[in-house]
């Protein structure tokens, strides 16, 4: 077990963020993932975060993964005082953190991701690992499986795709794993690459659109100056900033503020909803 304090991490607000599909709650103040392969349970007591691994897992992946060295708090300090709607949306989800999550997972997550909502997302990721993954057992017992490799994804039919939920991204997801598995796009080259080099390279995949090869910039290469714009996202700056995001005072950072705009709207949707 490792223990760490940090006022700028949630695990709740990270696991709603809609950047990881395979993190959910377990129970109370609990929860659990699957990411690289492993799988993590995570205890958090306000401030303080418990990681069920070892010191040595946890420093080689966990602490890289969370983007545990980077000061949000800082980021949080660099907001416009003037900009009350984005000073409300980052002290509502302070706790969220970028993930430094695997290429070829965020590709295929957010490819289903499209005109599709979190849950749903999440179930059809699952119904796939289950299906084509590799079936593990955690040390403490627990049975899980990891996310289908690309020649899992190639060798299965856009029939069977279909099978497991994917709809009309079936036939997306097919011929990307086979672009990826025949060496027909080389991975390995993107993570060095600038930011708009980088998302032109995506946007060459069947099926990934701007908003997709933003969010896969984002959440998997870790290239911050990403902003990826959903229909929630659009209507939000219109409303609060008909004159454009202010991206020059921002730069890096404006991906970040970004998850913090889209967390806020999702939760004041809920709220609203609710009324």
């Amino acid at each position: 077990m490792v223990t760490v304090q940090n006022e700028n991490f949630s695990a709740l607000q990270i696991c709603m963020s809609g950047q990881c599909f395979r993190m959910d709650r377990c129970g109370e103040n609990k929860y659990r993932l699957v990411a690289a392969g492993k799988y993590l349970e995570i205890t958090q007591q306000e401030d303080k975060i418990s990681f069920d691994c070892t010191q040595e897992e946890y420093d080689n992946l966990w602490n890289v993964y969370f983007d545990m060295e980077t000061d949000y708090a800082r980021i949080i300090a660099s907001i416009d005082r003037e900009d009350s709607y984005l000073m409300a949306a980052a002290a509502h989800g302070k706790g969220i953190r970028i993930l430094h999550q695997d290429l070829w997972e965020m590709i295929i997550s957010f490819i289903i991701s499209q005109q599709n909502n979190i849950k749903r997302i999440r179930k059809c990721i699952e119904q796939l690992c289950e299906r084509y993954g590799e079936k593990k057992i955690s040390d403490k017992g627990v049975a899980y499986f990891a996310f289908p490799t690309p020649k899992a994804l190639a060798n299965a039919s856009v029939d069977d795709l279909y099978a497991c939920g994917m709809g009309y991204r079936s036939k997306y997801i097919y011929q990307t794993a086979n672009s990826i598995y025949h060496g027909e796009f080389d991975l390995e080259k993107l993570g060095a690459k600038e930011y708009d080099a980088a998302k032109r390279d995506l946007l060459q995949l069947y099926g990934v659109g701007g908003k997709v090869a933003d969010c896969i910039c984002l959440f998997a290469l870790h290239k911050t100056d990403a902003f990826p714009r959903d229909t929630h996202i659009n209507k939000v700056m219109k409303a609060q900033y008909p004159n454009g995001f202010p991206f020059e005072r921002y730069g890096e950072n404006s991906g970040i503020l970004q998850q913090y705009i889209f967390y806020y709207d999702l939760e004041n949707k809920k709220y609203r909803n609710n009324i």
